[in-house]
């Protein structure tokens, strides 16, 4: 089972944490969250319930396509491509090309979220 950590931080200390790993002065440790969100009500806005669902489905089904996904999830397929835009952004979903279609692809099969 592959895990991703997210973690929470404000801009101010991402923005710090990554002048740091630049300047050589820290070394990310290989636990560290890959995913940063600026505060718990960012990360809710990308982790909601029906982006969950969507996720969820991904993982169980693995849809062809966003158009099956939608069809599964019982969603228009414009709304589900905007939400697997924003989780595609964050990383927690790929969206691989196939042919004409894209098909999405979960990147984790658990999430864990670390506050900083």
């Amino acid at each position: 089972m592959k895990h991703m950590k997210i973690g929470i931080k404000t801009v101010a200390e991402q923005r710090q944490r990554a002048l740091e790993i630049a300047a050589g002065t820290l070394q990310p440790a290989p636990d560290d969250p890959k995913i940063w969100f600026p505060s718990a009500a960012a990360m809710a806005r990308v982790m909601s319930d029906e982006n969950l669902a969507l996720l969820k489905i991904i993982r169980e089904q693995q849809p062809a396509s966003v158009s099956a996904l939608a069809k599964a999830a019982g969603k228009h397929a414009p709304n589900v491509s905007r939400s697997l835009v924003a989780l595609e952004q964050f990383g927690l979903v790929r969206l691989v090309q196939k042919g004409r279609t894209k098909k999405p692809e979960a990147t984790a099969d658990a999430v864990l979220v670390s506050f900083a």
